[in-house]
């Protein structure tokens, strides 16, 4: 409780807003909580699903390349992004460190 002079004492209905005021935005940090929750949780139980489905489709590149006798384009694509992506996480540690 503040020490209030009984003049500056503020009324029942500024203190009703005041309470009102941090219970709704305590239950806007809980939203948006548990909104950033279910989106963590479904990219992390995704991950599984994303990595079958890569993995199915370089084998589905593979076989494909085998057949038709055209190389595997993804896979030297890829290997040039990953490449890109160390660098970069690299670049990024070492601007970190520093």
């Amino acid at each position: 409780m503040r020490p209030y002079l009984i003049t500056a004492k503020p009324g029942w209905l500024h203190r009703a807003a005041v309470w009102t005021g941090r219970w709704a935005l305590r239950v806007l940090a809980l939203a948006v909580m548990c909104g950033l929750g279910a989106v963590v949780f479904t990219i992390r139980s995704a991950r599984p699903v994303i990595n079958y489905c890569a993995t199915r489709a370089a084998w589905l590149e593979l076989w494909a390349a085998s057949h038709t006798g055209i190389g595997p384009l993804g896979a030297a694509l890829g290997a040039g992004l990953t490449d890109e992506f160390v660098r970069e996480f690299h670049k990024g540690r070492a601007r970190a460190a520093a």
